[in-house]
């Protein structure tokens, strides 16, 4: 299974009233949660099955699911991970907290988990967002986007320089003691007494791929729903089933695909050649 399926599965089942759905299925209590189980199914085509089936299909298409403090939120098996994100507004960013924007995922990171790490052999995974708007309000889902972030932010390096210079300044401070952490810093003893400490955490954040996509992509505000996907050539062209889904489009005038050049995020000078899919209600 791959992103090509999860398009083709949302273009047969688009689900809107998101928790109204999920809840009735004892899925989920929340817009978030409903939002990653849609996602889920749309990854592995799972629709109405009963639940000891869904499971075992849930099995057989991901070698790992995790949650907020366990990135990523999934792996396909074989194929790309999958970090969900929802926000309530068109204009929002996105919250990724102390974790950096991940241009691919490897598994010598030292953000995921054992369990993640040893979910199958692998090295460097694609990864996938998948970003959805839903109104907080009536907790419908009212735009999906999927982008890899290969396309979408910078390569490892670029942040890890800044957060390694950010470390390396605040253990320059003198006269304090510093315990080991994953954070940026963590310093015991400062005060007279020694009671009192201080964790130093990067809360990091990222404009919403449909703000950065915007000199190619403009929502059709005719649309209750849309949906939007960006896969970068090189990608495009390692995918196995890209004709089912240029045949759907072919058949359903609300699914588009369009050649489309984007930046490359480490170099904004270059352009690179991409598909643009497009779907709208």
């Amino acid at each position: 299974m791959n992103i090509i399926d999860a398009i083709i599965n949302l273009a047969n089942h688009p689900i809107i009233h998101l928790v109204h759905d999920y809840q009735g299925r004892n899925r989920a209590n929340n817009a978030g949660d409903a939002l990653e189980e849609y996602t889920k199914d749309l990854f592995a085509g799972i629709f109405d099955l009963p639940e000891a089936e869904r499971l075992e299909k849930i099995n057989q298409v991901f070698s790992y699911l995790g949650n907020n403090s366990n990135p990523p939120d999934a792996m396909l098996r074989g194929g790309d991970a999958i970090e969900v994100k929802k926000i309530e507004s068109e204009g929002a960013a996105l919250a990724l907290n102390s974790s950096y924007p991940k241009h691919t995922i490897l598994s010598s990171s030292p953000m995921i988990s054992s369990a993640c790490k040893a979910a199958e052999a692998w090295a460097e995974k694609d990864i996938i967002y998948t970003v959805g708007v839903v109104d907080k309000h009536t907790n419908d889902l009212k735009r999906l986007c999927m982008v890899y972030g290969l396309d979408y932010c910078a390569s490892d390096e670029c942040y890890s320089r800044i957060k390694t210079t950010i470390k390396n300044g605040v253990e320059a401070i003198p006269g304090i003691e510093f315990a080991e952490s994953r954070e940026l810093g963590h310093i015991n003893k400062v005060d007279p007494l020694g009671i009192t400490y201080m964790r130093v955490r990067g809360m990091w954040g990222i404009d919403n791929p449909w703000n950065v996509f915007s000199y190619i992509y403009t929502r059709n505000s005719s649309y209750t729903f849309d949906f939007m996907c960006i896969i970068n050539s090189s990608k495009w062209g390692s995918l196995d089933n890209t004709d089912e889904l240029i045949a759907l489009a072919n058949n359903n005038a609300s699914l588009k695909i369009t050649d489309v050049r984007i930046k490359n995020p480490d170099n904004p000078a270059q352009l690179r050649d991409a598909k643009l899919i497009t779907f709208g209600l």
